[in-house]
């Protein structure tokens, strides 16, 4: 029994020694002694011997403790709930604030029952030091959190977050059947075209603008993006009620940026979850996708030559309006071409004008030409022919208003090549939209 009261001591000790301030209190009558005081505790006007510790404890806590953890306190140090409770667990601890030199520190309030079980130590610690270092551990995961679900580029929602908001969406199916949602697929236009041509890093800024351009159309839905030219909208709320219009203004601003060449390009889907023929958001995802991939066709297809070709209200043959503004603009153009070859396209009609001594050279038909692209593109080398249309679809497809130098060959008259550089660019009208499409092609 000596050994045991000893070796009691010295745990007893050792408490003393690690908290701010330490009463001993006899659980039954109430009386108490600290055996560590707390200067903090003087001040406050707190005794530090007494014979109703639960009673002094309540009336100097309102001096000190923050008002807005005082109720919890008187709660947890009710006389009646601190013996149940201790006797049951032994030991027990809340965390509350105190109001010191006026500013708040967060302490740590320890009950533990001593081997008489007769008596408490009551052990007060500041924690205000461990309180801020897991306030910073807690930010620091949250951002991670956050971080692992936001795409860096865009800042809208990434993949992972994608995946976890499907998953929610599944289980309030599961609960509730005419839960209303749908999904809208967006895949960007010619993202692999520009990178080729015109660099990641404007590619980068092209996904950065097309992410803009969802948001600020769908600025009550989750937007996420899932690949590297792909967005997927949940739309809720008023975005779902009025799906319709929003996803026909992002066809028209998508629309009129090709026509401009002044912003993204986006070809895009839509699906509606219905109860009786979706099980699940894979469902209404599949069709959203499929949806976007038939647009995705019309737009592909769509070159600027139609879009400004309207043939019910443009005559087929060129004006001589047109003509002789074709001639003044290739005219101008010879004289800044520096001596190589000029060509010039009106984009309305498909015509253009070559010059006489390229005609000669490459046998070509005429100065003057209906559809001559494709007859040019004739003349190219096989091996060349892919990265000669990839430059001119990036001019034509809107976007780039110019086209890097290229470098290709093309077969002459007598049959064989002559290695040419050639650079492309877009003539607009003063709405911003594309006019004429034409280049300097140089021998090298």
């Amino acid at each position: 029994m000596k050994e045991n009261e000893e070796g009691f001591s010295q745990v007893a000790i050792t408490l003393i020694e690690h908290y701010d301030c330490v009463y001993y209190v006899d659980i039954n009558t109430g009386h108490y002694t600290c055996l560590v005081p707390m200067k903090v505790m003087e001040r406050v006007g707190a005794p530090f011997h007494g014979d109703d510790f639960f009673s002094d404890l309540k009336n100097c806590a309102e001096k000190f403790i923050h008002q807005n953890d005082l109720d919890s306190f008187n709660q947890t140090f009710d006389k009646e709930l601190t013996q149940e409770q201790i006797s049951k667990s032994k030991s027990f601890s809340v965390i509350y604030r105190v109001l010191i030199d006026g500013r708040l520190i967060h302490m740590r309030h320890s009950v533990f029952l001593c081997h008489d079980k007769e008596h408490v130590l009551c052990c007060l610690e500041n924690i205000e030091e461990e309180f801020q270092k897991n306030e910073i551990l807690r930010k620091n995961l949250e951002s991670a959190k956050r971080m692992a679900r936001f795409d860096e580029l865009t800042g809208v929602r990434n993949k992972n977050a994608f995946k976890e908001f499907s998953k929610s969406i599944d289980l309030k199916l599961k609960e509730k059947k005419d839960y209303r949602f749908g999904i809208i697929m967006c895949d960007m236009n010619d993202l692999k075209l520009i990178n080729d041509t015109r660099g990641h890093n404007f590619g980068d800024e092209a996904i950065q603008q097309t992410s803009r351009m969802i948001c600020n159309i769908f600025v009550h839905s989750p937007v996420f993006r899932i690949g590297g030219d792909e967005f997927v909208i949940i739309l809720t709320y008023s975005d779902y009620e009025n799906r319709e219009s929003l996803l026909e203004n992002l066809k028209e601003e998508s629309f009129m940026n090709k026509q401009s060449r002044s912003g993204p390009v986006v070809a895009c889907g839509m699906a509606v979850y219905e109860p009786d023929t979706n099980d699940d958001f894979a469902k209404v995802f599949e069709r959203a996708d499929k949806s976007m991939y038939e647009n995705k066709k019309e737009v592909k297809s769509m070159n600027l030559k139609q879009v400004f070709r309207d043939m019910d209200k443009i005559e087929k043959q060129i004006s001589p309006e047109r003509k002789r503004l074709l001639d003044g603009l290739f005219g101008a153009l010879c004289t800044v071409s520096g001596g190589g070859y000029v060509y010039l396209n009106d984009m309305r009609y498909d015509f253009s004008r070559w010059s006489l001594p390229l005609v000669d050279d490459f046998n070509m038909q005429s100065e003057y030409m209906y559809h001559a692209e494709n007859l040019w593109q004739e003349k190219v080398h096989p091996d060349d022919l892919i990265a000669y249309r990839n430059a001119v679809d990036a001019v034509l497809c809107g976007t780039t208003d110019m086209m890097m130098p290229l470098t290709y060959r093309a077969r002459k008259g007598d049959g064989t090549y002559a290695l040419l550089t050639t650079r492309g660019f877009i003539l607009s009208d003063n709405k911003g939209n594309a006019d004429y499409f034409g280049g300097i092609i140089i021998p090298v």
